[in-house]
C-alpha cells in the first residue's frame, strides 16, 4: 500500500472528500426552490433544509476530537466519508420535508467527523512554519465544490432532478473513500481520557435548543407561537450550564481555556460574526436571482458560480499578503472590503447586466476567500500539538454555527422586511434590507480585528521576519 508522506498530497488527497460536502452546500441553496415546488413548501422555510444539517454538523464535532483519538483518525475520516455519502442517497429519495430534513441530520453527522477529523489527519503532519502552504493546499482543492456546485447544481436540477444534486455525492465519496484507504497512513495515537458526557449533552442541548428557537423565530405555521422562546430560553440555560462545566472539569468536550490565546480567540470570536454576515449570500442570491431576477436554476448557478471563482482566485495569494502586511492589517482591511462586497448586492436589480453582476461577485468572492482563509490559518498558529484535537474540533464547530447562523439570518431578514413593507412574499426591496442587513453584520466583526496585536501569527505569516 503506498503512503503520502508530503503534506501537500496528505492535504489534496483529504480535500477531494471536503470537496463532497463543500459541493453539497452549495447546490443547496441552488436547487432550494425546486425542492421547495416538489415538496410543497415555502422556499424561505425551507431553508431548515440547510440549518438541520449544519446543526447537526454543530452538535456532532465536539465528540470528533475525542472519537478521532479514540478510535484512529484514519479510521474515522473513512466511517464519516460513508455515513456522509449514504445519507446524500436518502435525501435524493427524500419524499417530503420531515424525511428531508432527517437525511439531512444524518449528513450532518458524518461531515461532523468528516471536516474536522480530515483537518487533524494533516495539522499533526505540518510545522508551524508550513501552515500556511498546507491550510491553502487543503483548501485550494475543497473550493472546487462551491466553484462546480451552483452551475453543476442548476444543471442538475433543470435537466433531471434537485435530487440529482445529492446523488452526485455517490461517486465522489467512493472516490474519497479509496484515496484515504490507499494513500494515507494513521496518526500516531492520542490518549484522550475519559469522554465528557455531561459536557457533550449541555453543549449538544444548547446549540440544539438555540437553532430551533432561531430558526422557528417569527414564523408563523412552522411551529406554535411559544415554541421558538421556550426554546431560546432552554438554550440560554443549557449555555450557561455547558459554561460552567467546562470551566471546572481537566478534560472538558469543548475547551474554552483555548480562547486565552489571542489569535485562537480572534478568529473564533470575530471570525465567527463575519461568517454568519458573509454565509447569508449563498442563501439570499440564489433565491433573489430566481425569485426576483426570474432566472432558472441553471442560470442562477452560472451567476453565483462568479463568488466561487473568485475564491478560487485569491487562494495562491493569500501567502504572500500574509507575509508582506501580516495577519492584522490583512483582516481589518480586508474585513472593510468583505462588509461592502456583501452590501453591494442589495442594489442589484433586473436592469443590471448579468455580467456586471458577475464581476461585482467575483471581486466580492475574492475577498471574502481572503479572510475566511486568514482566520482559519491564524486559528492554529499558536496552539500547542497537544491542544490541536479539541482546536480543530472548537474551530470546526464554530465555522458551522457561523453558517447555521448565516441562513438563519438570512431567513429571518427577509421575513422581518416582509413584515415591514406588507409584502407577502419576498421581493427586490425584501432582498435589498437582507443584504443590507447581512453586510452589517460582517463589519461588526471588525473591533476584535482591531484589538489584535500588530505581530499576531508572525510566525506562520513570516511577516517581519528577515
Amino acid at each position: 500500500m503506498v503512503r503520502a508522506k508530503d503534506p501537500r498530497a496528505v492535504a489534496v488527497i483529504v480535500a477531494s472528500a471536503l470537496f463532497m460536502q463543500n459541493l453539497d452546500s452549495s447546490v443547496v441553496a441552488t436547487a432550494l426552490p425546486a425542492m421547495a415546488r416538489d415538496l410543497h413548501a415555502d422556499p424561505v422555510h425551507l431553508s431548515v433544509a440547510i440549518t438541520s444539517y449544519l446543526v447537526a454538523l454543530c452538535v456532532f464535532i465536539p465528540v470528533s476530537s475525542w472519537v478521532a483519538d479514540r478510535f484512529g483518525a484514519r479510521r474515522v475520516f473513512m466511517v464519516a466519508i460513508v455515513v456522509f455519502t449514504c445519507a446524500s442517497a436518502l435525501v435524493g429519495l427524500s419524499q417530503g420535508v420531515v424525511s428531508l430534513v432527517a437525511a439531512r441530520i444524518l449528513q450532518g453527522v458524518g461531515g461532523a467527523m468528516m471536516v474536522p477529523v480530515g483537518r487533524l489527519l494533516l495539522l499533526r503532519r505540518v510545522s508551524k512554519e508550513e501552515l500556511v502552504v498546507a491550510m491553502t493546499w487543503l483548501t485550494m482543492p475543497g473550493l472546487l465544490g462551491p466553484v462546480l456546485g451552483p452551475p453543476v447544481g442548476g444543471l442538475l436540477t433543470d435537466a433531471f432532478s434537485w435530487r440529482a444534486v445529492f446523488w452526485l455525492n455517490i461517486p465522489v465519496g467512493c472516490l474519497g473513500l479509496v484515496l484515504v484507504w490507499l494513500f494515507i497512513p494513521e496518526v500516531e495515537p492520542q490518549d484522550p481520557g475519559p469522554l465528557d458526557a455531561r459536557g457533550l449533552t449541555y453543549w449538544g442541548f444548547s446549540l440544539a435548543f438555540l437553532m430551533a428557537g432561531l430558526e422557528t423565530l417569527g414564523r408563523s405555521g412552522l411551529a406554535p407561537r411559544w415554541f421558538a422562546p421556550l426554546m431560546l430560553v432552554l438554550g440560554v440555560i443549557a449555555t450557561v450550564a455547558a459554561v460552567r462545566h467546562s470551566n471546572r472539569v481537566a478534560r472538558p468536550a469543548v475547551d474554552l481555556s483555548l480562547l486565552r490565546l489571542p489569535s485562537f480567540s480572534v478568529s473564533i470570536l470575530g471570525g465567527t460574526l463575519f461568517r454568519v454576515g458573509a454565509s447569508t449570500l449563498p442563501f439570499l442570491l440564489p433565491l433573489k436571482l430566481q425569485i426576483v431576477f426570474g432566472l432558472s436554476a441553471s442560470a442562477s448557478g452560472g451567476v453565483t458560480f462568479a463568488t466561487a471563482l473568485g475564491a478560487f482566485a485569491m487562494k495562491p495569494l493569500v501567502r504572500p499578503l500574509l507575509k508582506r502586511f501580516g495577519f492584522r492589517n490583512v483582516l481589518v482591511v480586508n474585513c472593510v472590503l468583505a462588509a461592502i462586497g456583501v452590501a453591494v448586492c442589495a442594489l442589484f436589480t433586473p436592469s443590471w447586466a448579468l455580467i456586471a453582476i458577475f464581476a461585482v461577485l467575483a471581486v466580492g468572492g475574492l475577498t471574502r476567500a481572503l479572510q475566511f482563509t486568514s482566520l482559519a490559518t491564524l486559528a492554529f498558529a499558536d496552539v500547542p500539538q497537544n491542544k490541536l484535537a479539541p482546536a480543530t474540533a472548537m474551530s470546526g464547530t464554530v465555522q458551522q454555527l457561523g453558517q447555521a447562523l448565516g441562513v438563519v439570518l438570512g431567513s429571518l431578514a427577509l421575513e422581518g422586511a416582509m413584515l415591514a413593507t406588507g409584502a407577502h412574499s419576498a421581493g427586490a426591496r425584501e432582498f435589498a434590507i437582507g443584504f443590507v442587513i447581512s453586510g452589517l453584520v460582517v463589519l461588526c466583526s471588525l473591533p476584535s480585528m482591531l484589538r489584535m496585536p500588530a505581530d499576531a501569527g508572525t510566525r506562520v505569516s513570516g511577516h517581519g521576519g528577515r
